[in-house]
């Protein structure tokens, strides 16, 4: 089966251009008066609330990249940044088409690929699917399937915590350094996407995106060759 692995990155609205019952609404339900402070800097984690900006993809087999980065209308061509990957451009709607359609179009005859991610089932998937709804985009499937269903969707943090058996979750680059995989961590991190957006370094969030499903790629061939084979076959 083939797999492909993916990453998004969501530039979240700016407080001002949220309406004034949202923003009463996400600060009323936050009781602790210190988180209640970074609500305004967290639109992105909030579903509807932010635009997908990048689209990460690897596919497994071939060993490549290919990134759906907002921008100027421009075809797939090799992408210098990150080595063996490919750049497409276009509105943040032709993005989330193309993603659709690379996945699996429904209804198509082809075999869906595996989809793998970290977090993927928590906000990736979830995200993608409310935001191509909200933009009239149809989604070609269903990214947060049954969580024991590894050939479908293999999440990752889902996969190291044993499925919330085990209580602690920890971040791509924490596993990435178990297992001797070079980190992603460069010199953006997931909270700074949105200031680095309205900054117009959006070939650096793209660069991050990227080499984030790399490494995903790269810990999904560690835990496919070993953890993976007693949890349900991971590989499909």
């Amino acid at each position: 089966m083939e797999k492909i692995v993916y990453d998004i990155e969501v530039a979240g609205f700016a407080w001002d251009e949220v309406d004034e019952s949202t923003r009463g609404y996400l600060l009323n339900r936050e009781r602790d008066p210190k988180r209640r402070d970074g609500v305004p800097e967290r639109t992105a984690l909030v579903p509807g609330l932010g635009k997908v900006i990048a689209i990460g993809m690897w596919l497994v087999e071939e060993n490549r990249g290919l990134l759906l980065l907002e921008g100027e209308r421009a075809e797939e061509h090799e992408w210098e940044k990150v080595k063996d990957s490919k750049i497409f451009r276009g509105s943040e709607q032709e993005l989330l088409e193309k993603f659709w359609k690379i996945i699996g179009p429904p209804g198509g005859s082809r075999r869906k690929p595996q989809l793998v991610s970290f977090n993927g089932r928590g906000y990736d998937g979830p995200i993608m699917m409310i935001r191509s709804a909200q933009l009239g985009v149809q989604a070609s499937r269903n990214l947060v399937p049954n969580r024991y269903a590894l050939d479908a969707h293999c999440d990752l943090m889902d996969v190291l915590c044993f499925q919330g058996a085990s209580r602690d979750r920890y971040s791509l680059d924490f596993w990435c350094r178990r297992f001797d995989i070079e980190s992603p961590k460069g010199s953006i991190d997931g909270s700074q996407v949105a200031r680095a957006y309205r900054d117009g370094r959006i070939e650096d969030i793209g660069e991050y995106c990227l080499r984030d499903v790399r490494a995903t790629c790269e810990l999904f061939r560690r835990l496919d060759a070993t953890l993976l084979g007693v949890l349900g076959k991971g590989r499909g």
